[in-house]
């Protein structure tokens, strides 16, 4: 016998109503399933899950085990169905840094004004492609290369390049830096979703670099003041710290923003998604 939904939402229902009548009740089944159901999930495993007396039920030392793998794989369904019953009805827009900075408000806003019907979800996801290729999200905004065999996109807009660093660092005083100038500091970059290589600098004259893995650690490797990072103006945005600031890298070539879609059955609200950010960023 192969272990079912169904008997796990069994065990749970016992537990929280407390006795096999009132799990009756809940599930809208006969008491005589309830137990024969619970029978089954036991001889499935190979294990008693309940005390079981006249007046009281409680579960055995597996049985916790059981009741606490059996809330997450019944929630895990529950949004699987859920997912694939309400269609288009949500779209999931997935970033791996920054979501769309200073226009990530209005994206939300406007999109909720003109598309009522359309959930939007602004979902972060550390990963390349920004969860797209983990089938976390319906489109995905990227401000590094796009695999074009894989996924269509589009330019929505572009952002200027700043430098980040310690509150308390000298350059905190000006107003611009160079790339020349940052050359000669230790730059930190996420090599995993940063948007930020050594290609900037001729190969005669890089700065020396640390690698990190997540925004987080980015910022915090710059607040200790040893080194600074180079990141788009939406992460100036998106993640204002204390200890922070933000110049401006003037002779820096900015940084495209790409919405990206699978090349096969795009969610339907993607041409909308395009020209909303599109309208946005030219503003």
């Amino acid at each position: 016998m192969d272990l079912e939904l169904r008997h796990l939402r069994c065990l749970v229902a016992i537990v929280d109503t407390g006795t096999f009548t009132d799990a009756a009740i809940e599930l809208g089944v006969s008491q005589a399933a309830v137990s024969r159901t619970l029978l089954a999930l036991e001889r499935v495993l190979g294990v008693r899950v309940l005390h079981r007396t006249s007046r009281s039920v409680a579960p055995t030392t597996a049985g916790v085990q059981v009741l606490a793998r059996a809330r997450h794989l019944l929630a895990d369904a529950d949004e699987l169905v859920r997912e694939a019953t309400t269609g288009h009805t949500r779209v999931r827009v997935g970033h791996a840094w920054s979501a769309l900075g200073r226009h990530t408000a209005g994206f939300q806003r406007s999109w909720a004004a003109r598309h009522p019907d359309v959930e939007l979800l602004v979902v972060r996801t550390n990963t390349p492609t920004g969860g797209l290729a983990e089938g976390l999200c319906d489109l995905a905004v990227l401000r590094t290369a796009v695999d074009a065999r894989h996924y269509a996109h589009r330019v929505v807009g572009y952002e200027a390049r700043y430098c980040a660093m310690a509150a308390d660092d000298p350059w905190a005083r000006r107003r611009t830096v160079t790339l020349a100038e940052i050359a000669g500091r230790e730059l930190v970059i996420d090599r995993r979703t940063g948007t930020t290589t050594v290609d900037l600098w001729p190969e005669d004259a890089r700065p020396r670099v640390e690698h990190t893995h997540d925004v987080d650690d980015w910022l915090a490797a710059i607040a200790t003041g040893r080194c600074v990072g180079i990141t788009p103006h939406s992460t100036v945005t998106q993640y204002r710290r204390d200890g922070i600031v933000y110049r401006r890298v003037r002779d820096a070539a900015p940084v495209p923003v790409h919405l990206v879609w699978p090349h096969q059955d795009p969610h339907p609200a993607t041409p909308e998604a395009v020209a909303l950010l599109t309208k946005l960023y030219r503003r």
